[in-house]
């Protein structure tokens, strides 16, 4: 497995929508695995394939967050919200594509999700609470939309500027 570089806002591949994963193939087991160690190095709860430069409808995720509660990661290849709950949470979400900036974003609290497992098979599951806004903040990722997208332009500008700071700082290093 393979640590993976991710993507700092603002970079344009994070703007862009994915192409749905056609190849069910060692390579993608490959790279789900590379995006897991990944996500769970940053740390973080989820990962979209866009936030490491990959323009395809994969992410993974596991919101498991207890001290000594096992692991549960997901693969979720072409996911898709089916149905959306009209109850809604609000939750602070992060990104890590987006280091140390958070933000309360209110989302549907239960969400149905449809998607394909690493082989291309067939799965739907309802998601709620911290899952719910995981699994919708990653397909977001897919669609090109980044959590800062829900905030007033001024608080996600201001954001941005602090993002383009960083970048230009890590360049410097």
């Amino acid at each position: 497995m393979t640590l993976k570089h991710i993507l700092i806002h603002p970079d344009p591949r994070l703007k862009k929508a994915c192409d749905p994963v056609t190849e069910f193939d060692k390579a993608l087991a490959a790279l789900a695995d590379d995006m897991l160690e990944t996500m769970y190095d940053a740390p973080g709860i989820g990962l979209a394939a866009p936030q490491i430069g990959v323009m395809n409808r994969l992410m993974v995720m596991d919101c498991v967050k207890e001290e000594g509660g096992a692991p549960a990661p997901m693969i979720l290849v072409n996911p898709n919200v089916v149905w959306e709950s009209e109850e809604r949470n609000v939750y602070e979400e992060g990104c890590l594509s987006i280091p140390g900036q958070y933000a309360d974003v209110e989302r549907p609290k239960m969400v149905r999700v449809t998607w394909q497992d690493i082989e291309g098979k067939d799965h739907e599951q309802e998601f709620d609470d911290l899952w719910a806004t995981c699994v919708q903040h990653e397909i977001d990722h897919l669609n090109g939309t980044l959590f800062i997208d829900y905030l007033k332009p001024m608080k996600r500008q201001m954001i941005t500027r602090k993002m383009q700071k960083l970048k230009r700082e890590q360049m410097r290093d």
